[in-house]
């Protein structure tokens, strides 16, 4: 019988980060199913799901929790195994950047009992002009009755300079 758990990582950037964290993985029989990694502000974070014997769960836990020794903070909880049901829509979100804008935008799917599932953002310079622009991307899961068109309408409603696009 396998433990499915969801690790979460960070630390100061610097080679060799995720080969421990592998190594420690494949060490203690574990199977890397699913990652998300991302330099941010000179630390290294991310968000890992390892799927690992029942007997070797706690022996693996221990050995990730001592990666704090070389300045990885790692940070584990057991996987759910339901499934959400709803449509999965992904969504772009482009404008000017300002404060509040994740808020808004997350608020009014909130509203609208959406569930965001993936979210990217960053800001860049404008292409004309020394503007800086917020985009991002989110992956949201729909509850049943809630319509593509209904969330457009919600999140282009939040300010006039938000172009939203969807695509399903």
């Amino acid at each position: 019988m396998t433990q499915h758990l969801v690790l979460t990582v960070i630390g100061d950037d610097r080679p060799g980060l995720v080969e421990a964290l592998s190594h420690i993985v494949a060490e203690h029989h574990g199977n890397w199913s699913e990652s998300r990694m991302a330099h941010l502000a000179d630390k290294f974070a991310g968000i890992v799901t390892v799927e690992v014997p029942k007997e070797n769960e706690t022996s693996l836990i221990k050995a990730l929790q001592d990666l704090s020794t070389v300045g990885l903070k790692v940070s584990v909880e057991v996987a759910n195994t339901r499934t959400a049901s709803g449509e999965l829509v992904v969504l772009s979100v482009m404008g000017n950047d300002r404060t509040g804008i994740i808020r808004e935008v997350s608020k009014t799917l909130s509203v609208l009992g959406a569930n965001v599932i993936d979210l990217n953002s960053y800001c860049e310079p404008a292409p004309m002009s020394s503007e800086m622009l917020f985009k991002a991307e989110l992956e949201v899961l729909l509850p049943t009755g809630c319509s593509v068109e209904t969330l457009e309408k919600a999140v282009e409603s939040i300010s006039s300079d938000l172009v939203v696009e969807l695509a399903d």
